[in-house]
């Protein structure tokens, strides 16, 4: 898979760091090439590019911004029309223990509205990156999942080869305005490592009894 990661920070070089070990083609653009190479050079199998245009060989588009950059970041990269774009991001407040959207609305819905010729799919955002960085084995054998969430059949199809293609298992969430679900279980995640002191080490997930 040809995969553009947008964003250089935590989420984007955990998810590079792991999509280039799973044998991905990565590439890594950032707010300047610069930071995207800092980052490149760091993780073995990672290029960097500049924005532009980099979005037309890719497969798949994951927007790893702070949401408030997200559709500036998918402006920049040339046109969407057909790809799928993974949308990781949270609408965190200032201090990362609210959400600015939410009832009503959700982040991945406010990018497909901005790039309706892309198939967006809300996934990885209730990771940490520490999470995605150290791989999805938890205690007793427990893989953390990745919940998905899109109207695009397509789009689920590529988030769920992507995540399990990293060892991740996956929990499929229904369409995207599941999304304002997802997010405020994101800022409860949050909330849980930080806010009550449990650490980056934790991941929801979804028991059944069979």
């Amino acid at each position: 898979m040809n995969i553009l990661i947008l964003g250089a920070g935590n989420m984007g070089s955990s998810l590079a760091l792991q999509a280039a070990r799973a044998g991905h083609t990565v590439r890594i653009a950032a707010t300047s090439l610069a930071k995207a190479q800092s980052v490149a050079a760091t993780i073995e199998g990672v290029t960097a590019v500049a924005a532009a245009n980099s979005a037309d060989t890719a497969d798949v588009v994951i927007v790893a911004t702070p949401y408030d950059q997200a559709t500036a970041a998918l402006a920049s990269v040339g046109s969407l029309d057909g790809k799928v774009v993974i949308d990781i991001t949270n609408p965190l407040t200032a201090d990362y223990m609210g959400l600015t959207l939410g009832h009503s609305s959700s982040a991945a819905e406010k990018i497909a509205r901005a790039f309706p010729q892309a198939e967006v799919v809300k996934a990885f955002n209730t990771l940490f990156a520490q999470v995605i960085a150290a791989g999805p084995g938890f205690a007793g054998g427990q893989l953390a999942p990745v919940f998905v969430a899109s109207d695009s059949e397509r789009a689920k199809a590529t988030a769920n080869a992507l995540a399990t293609s990293l060892g991740f298992d996956v929990i499929f969430a229904g369409p995207l305005k599941n999304a304002r679900y997802l997010e405020p279980l994101a800022g409860l995640n949050i909330y849980f490592g930080y806010g009550a002191g449990q650490g980056t080490g934790i991941a929801p997930t979804w028991i059944r009894r069979s």
